[in-house]
């Protein structure tokens, strides 16, 4: 039998070694929500708030409780423009950081 793992856990280990598949997906969550497509934009960005910064480190960061974020980014959740603004804003800084981290300086 074939060894398999969790979605979620996939898209962790992923988005962990390439800011370029986080970026893609925070962007695909945008054009979803854009064109109306809310619940599953925010499936993609609840796994990309696991993937990065995590929900405790969130909710230090938007000044909203973890447990209204988990609301929020329920398939029944509906967040207001300012806090998904904030949520947005969190995980694009964080993929930025950590993209910078990873590149590697050219070589002479």
């Amino acid at each position: 039998m074939a060894l398999t793992r969790d979605f979620k856990e996939t898209v962790v280990a992923r988005v962990e070694r390439d800011p370029k598949f986080a970026k893609a997906l925070l962007d695909e969550a945008t054009m979803l929500l854009i064109s109306g497509e809310a619940e599953t934009a925010r499936m993609i960005l609840r796994d990309l708030v696991n993937a990065t910064v995590g929900f405790e480190q969130l909710a230090k960061m938007t000044d909203v409780p973890s447990k209204s974020l988990h609301r929020m980014l329920s398939p029944k959740g509906n967040p207001s423009m300012d806090n998904l603004a904030a949520i947005f804003g969190a995980v694009s800084s964080k993929i930025s950081r950590n993209a910078r981290a990873t590149r590697q300086p050219k070589v002479a």
